[in-house]
């Protein structure tokens, strides 16, 4: 399927710029590396050559810093900015006002042209006050990120009433993660042309291939916690079955990975920080998983009994 936004046309795969920024929240915390900068603006110029315009952040990767070299990367080019507000405690309309503010100004005064609800939290007064920016061309659509069916379509409702249109649902979702599926939220987005981008494709990095049982992730790092080696062991099949794909197409796994959520209709959100990264993912623009291939790698998933979840996250 081929999905807009603001009658923007968007590739197969968005770029996540999670591990962009440092600090609390940051690469290191959360990835256990810390990418630099210039290497950062080279990853986004080959990713960009290669077509792929749409770049999602928030203000909470690195509390800002994602966002800033994003900002930096961005100046002057034609791309598609999905970005995020986390709403904390109680509703509170000013401090939207402000985290939208100062995400704009990190962007290079970019306004976002899909801004996310983070999460659920006060979900009437947020989306109702979100319209009223978007009425105000402060945003140029909405979306929800880690919502279940039910607040998708309690969201969708508040907007219609205004006369807008739900622009996005942005979910975790993996070959370890399927719950948006058997939910029902990805077919409910399908039969309404609602763009489904699905992060954590790679679940950080454990279904690249580059982490084993042997090779695990850097200790002090959430990776680590969610992945320690005995669970990469016990999903060394599923990687065996991605290989096994990946070698008709002379692709990797992690490739495999992201082409399996292409075509399960969804937008996967894609963390990059390097250029080889970038240069692989160009990749995925001509490959079609024939439904056999499909087949074998959901048994295989299934068969490893594994499924990790963010701390953050409600079984959607």
């Amino acid at each position: 399927m081929t999905f807009k936004i603001n009658e923007k046309d968007i590739p197969p795969a968005a770029i996540g710029t999670w591990a962009w920024g440092g600090g609390f929240n940051g690469s290191r915390m959360i990835f256990g590396t810390s990418p630099d900068s210039n290497i950062l603006k080279e990853t986004f110029q080959i990713a960009y050559d290669n077509g792929f315009n749409l770049w999602d952040t928030a203000a909470v990767y690195g509390m800002g810093n994602a966002e800033l070299i994003l900002g930096e990367c961005t100046k002057d080019r034609n791309i598609i900015i999905s970005d995020k507000y986390t709403p904390m405690g109680k509703f509170n309309p000013k401090a939207i006002d402000k985290a939208l503010s100062e995400s704009v100004k990190r962007l290079n005064g970019t306004i976002p042209d899909i801004y996310w609800l983070h999460m659920p939290k006060n979900l009437d007064e947020n989306i109702e006050y979100l319209c009223l920016l978007l009425k105000q061309h402060k945003v140029g659509s909405i979306g929800v990120s880690n919502f279940n069916l039910e607040q998708i379509k309690r969201a969708e409702s508040i907007l219609n009433k205004h006369g807008f249109q739900l622009s996005g649902v942005q979910n975790h979702y993996s070959l370890l993660y399927r719950c948006s599926e058997k939910a029902g939220i990805i077919n409910w987005c399908v039969e309404r042309n609602i763009p489904f981008f699905s992060y954590m494709t790679l679940e950080q990095g454990a279904l690249t291939g580059h982490y084993n049982s042997k090779k695990g992730f850097p200790i002090f790092s959430r990776r680590n916690f969610a992945f320690p080696k005995s669970m990469l062991k016990k999903i060394e099949p599923l990687h065996n079955e991605l290989k096994s794909v990946g070698e008709k197409h002379g692709l990797s796994i992690a490739e495999i990975a992201i082409i399996w959520a292409i075509s399960k209709n969804t937008v996967p959100i894609i963390g990059i920080t390097k250029p080889y990264q970038a240069e692989a993912l160009a990749k995925i623009h001509n490959t079609i998983l024939m439904e056999e291939d499909i087949a074998r790698l959901e048994l295989a998933s299934t068969k490893t009994g594994v499924e990790v979840s963010g701390s953050w996250e409600k079984k959607v």
